[in-house]
């Protein structure tokens, strides 16, 4: 079941980062949808290694192949099933590594979990596994853009240089106007210059993804435990090398009174909303017609091209050197897949809303 997400529309993923190809199925997604493939295969680019001089330097193309549950342009309702092949593997990069656990990686735990690892880039628990999230966030995308919902999101911090935290400052429009993709362009300038001084160095950089979905109706979101801030967090924290998720002003706000924080109600226009949105679009685990915002906090990639100290598999010391092509900062590529899985947990809490709540 872990290879599985969402309740009605549930995307199941395969493949391993060296093997044949990555894929997956996508199961509850709605009929008549109409399936831009461009669109597809334009949002896997934006995921996609080798796109910047400060991303991996694997080249793949990554491009999509369909294989059901579309026809004629359209989403049959049955399962849509999908491949990417994995065309640039460089298998040889791991072997030094083939009985050396690697500071920080799922190395460990998986040899322990299973009794066997894949230390060919990490096997299962690479970030390539992302393509198949992409891909169902694309298409979760495209049923959303019918019911007048947008999910966007952006690198709001790189190491210590950072956004305000206000995304109403910023034109989310100039997000793909650079290669960090971020809507300030000195800021972005900026990070862009750190990251390139990192991979200099051997080393990698963390920082936060800001994600904003605007138009989503009142009443997503189920009490106590199917909380829809919740579920955003299970997605968000399900994605490789996130450590943190806080929605709404988060801890921010945490110095403040009740009087000062609350979110007051007004009569606009014969409509309810709320003057301010400190409480990030999700009162009581139910969406309250605001813009949804929450941000996403992602360590330093893991592989360094400096010596380390670790262990063989037997436990005896030893030093390591990553060989291979890795990322300096995962922040870049991702931002798609941030708003791969917040446009999946959407649409599936819309249909469950429906579904229960008829």
């Amino acid at each position: 079941m872990s290879n599985t997400f969402g309740n009605i529309v549930r995307l199941t993923t395969f493949g391993e980062s060296h093997g044949t190809a990555i894929g997956g199925v996508i199961d509850g997604f709605p009929a008549n949808i109409t399936i831009d493939e461009q669109f597809v295969q334009k949002e896997l680019n934006r995921r996609r290694p080798g796109q910047s001089n400060i991303t991996t330097g694997r080249e793949e193309p990554d491009s999509v192949e369909f294989l059901s549950g579309i026809f004629e342009g359209k989403s049959t309702g049955c399962p849509i099933g999908f491949i990417v092949r994995n065309l640039n593997q460089r298998s040889n990069d791991y072997t030094n590594i083939m009985n050396v656990f690697r500071p920080s990686h799922a190395d460990y735990t998986y040899a322990e979990k299973y009794g066997l690892r894949d230390y060919r880039g990490g096997g299962r628990s690479s970030a390539r596994e992302t393509i198949s999230r992409v891909i169902g966030g694309a298409l979760a995308k495209l049923a959303l853009k019918e019911l007048g919902i947008s999910v966007t999101a952006y690198t709001s911090q790189v190491g210590n240089i950072q956004l305000d935290n206000d995304y109403k400052k910023y034109n989310l429009n100039k997000i793909e106007e650079n290669i960090v993709r971020c809507p300030d362009t000195e800021k972005a300038d900026q990070m862009i210059k750190l990251i390139e001084e990192v991979k200099a160095d051997g080393d990698t950089i963390g920082g936060v993804v800001t994600c904003v979905i605007k138009g989503c109706p009142v009443g997503l979101g189920e009490p106590v435990f199917g909380k829809l801030h919740a579920a955003l967090g299970s997605a968000m924290l399900g994605i490789n090398a996130a450590k943190g998720f806080a929605y709404g002003e988060g801890f921010d706000n945490m110095n403040l009174r009740g009087s000062q924080q609350n979110d007051i109600f007004y009569n606009n226009n014969g409509k309810i909303a709320t003057k301010t949105n400190n409480s990030g679009g999700i009162q009581g685990g139910i969406s309250n017609g605001q813009d949804i915002y929450f941000r996403v906090a992602f360590k330093p990639v893991a592989t360094i091209l400096k010596e380390q100290h670790s262990v063989t598999k037997d436990g005896d010391d030893t030093t390591l050197l990553a060989h291979g092509r890795h990322d300096p900062c995962v922040l870049p590529r991702a931002v798609p897949v941030v708003e791969a899985m917040a446009a999946l947990t959407v649409l599936d809490y819309y249909l469950l809303n429906k579904t229960i709540h008829l």
